[in-house]
């Protein structure tokens, strides 16, 4: 405390205060105590302000330097990533909990488990935080980028009353970025799901002027899962819930003559009306089927899974990770992602299960679509040429998985 009282630079964050008010009177900041050096005869306590509060020895101009002092030092960032806190110990797993742990892919360890009682005191006080906060920079050649967490867990998405506040938060995050002069913002994990939002829609409904460019990076997800099917493959099947991005990979691959296989009728009937004419012979109805390629979602049970083949390659489309059954000769790829090129600086923690430098799509879209400097959103029923968006990222040094 004495060395940071002493440091001259300011380095506590505005959110810790906002978080729990009352650590103001608890602990005091390098602006408080330079004061004290500056001023002489206030702000005299080492190591809490409460004492100064008390003896009316506190600079009248305290909170005032220390919000210009984090101003003085704010970065601006061209890329701003929305994601969320997934299970209730994810949050040892960002860049400012435990650096160890959050260097390698998501697990839930022992340790972590037995800390329960700090997880939820910090979901208690992460629910009670109003607005999103910073947890990783990057850089990558002249291009800065942010992640912002919005305070909610995986589980809030699916409370019908949280929606609001969820919706709230995330516009709260949209309006500061472009306040701040951001490029792009895309939208992680459920911060883009239609039941929310509309894939981000509803956030160009209510703020019509927006400078910056919202994406929910559906057009590289869904080629990252096309061009995962390996070559010569003249048959998919398509199983799980039907995404936007499982609509763009089905809509791909019937205009490629792969036959894509849905095994759900009421799913088929859904999305065949919605595919171009020279391309819906393609999207075929069965109950079985003898492909060893299987795009899957969320919603795809355990016995979905064993209705296929032995030696099956299952590909997700979807956010999360599926529940691996199949123990057998059956193989399963990572969620769409790509890895990251060496000039992508300052990535020393991994995006929740994905292994070290390698990014979700949806987050490597919105680096592309600001590197490439594209003007157009990518939200709502909004699609981007997948051909486009594939190449860009190829052309900035992204590789596919495989290609580790």
């Amino acid at each position: 405390m004495n060395n940071m009282g002493h440091c001259n630079f300011e380095l506590v964050p505005n959110w810790l205060f906002k978080w729990f008010p009352p650590l103001k009177y608890l602990m005091y900041t390098p602006s408080f105590h330079s004061l004290h050096h500056t001023q002489f005869r206030t702000n005299y306590s080492l190591f809490m302000p409460f004492y100064d509060y008390i003896y009316n020895t506190m600079d009248k101009s305290s909170d005032t330097l220390y919000e210009k002092s984090l101003k003085g030092k704010e970065e601006t960032a061209d890329v701003v990533h929305l994601t969320h806190l997934t299970s209730l110990h994810s949050i040892y797993h960002m860049r400012p909990g435990f650096a160890e742990y959050a260097s390698r892919p998501y697990t839930a360890k022992w340790y972590v488990r037995m800390m329960w009682p700090m997880s939820w005191l910090s979901m208690v006080l992460t629910w009670s935080y109003g607005s999103s906060f910073t947890v990783e920079r990057n850089v990558m050649k002249k291009l800065k980028m942010q992640s912002w967490v919005i305070p909610r867990y995986s589980f809030h998405y699916g409370l019908s009353w949280e929606k609001e506040a969820i919706n709230s938060l995330v516009e709260k995050a949209i309006c500061e970025a472009d306040k701040k002069g951001a490029k792009v913002v895309t939208l992680g994990l459920l911060n883009q799901a239609h039941n929310l939002n509309r894939n981000g829609e509803l956030y160009l409904q209510k703020c019509p002027k927006l400078g910056v460019r919202l994406v929910d990076g559906t057009s590289l997800a869904a080629a990252v899962v096309v061009n995962s099917v390996p070559q010569g493959t003249d048959q998919v099947v398509l199983a799980g819930n039907i995404s936007k991005v499982a609509r763009a990979v089905a809509a791909a691959l019937c205009r490629k003559n792969i036959k894509v296989v849905m095994t759900n009728k009421q799913d088929y009937h859904f999305l065949k009306p919605n595919m171009a004419e020279d391309a819906a012979e393609n999207l075929l109805f069965s109950k079985t089927t003898t492909a060893k390629v299987w795009l899957i979602g969320d919603g795809l049970d355990a016995s979905e899974q064993f209705k296929a083949q032995k030696g099956t390659q299952f590909i997700p489309y979807s956010q999360f990770p599926p529940r691996m059954a199949r123990k057998d000769t059956c193989t399963y790829s990572t969620t769409p992602a790509m890895v990251v090129p060496k000039t992508l600086q300052n990535v020393h923690s991994c995006e929740n299960w994905l292994p070290r430098r390698v990014m979700s799509a949806w987050r490597i879209a919105g680096m592309v679509h600001a590197l490439e400097g594209w003007n157009e959103h990518e939200c709502g029923d909004i699609v981007l040429d997948m051909e486009k968006m594939w190449s860009g990222a190829l052309l900035h040094g992204f590789r596919p998985v495989a290609q580790v």
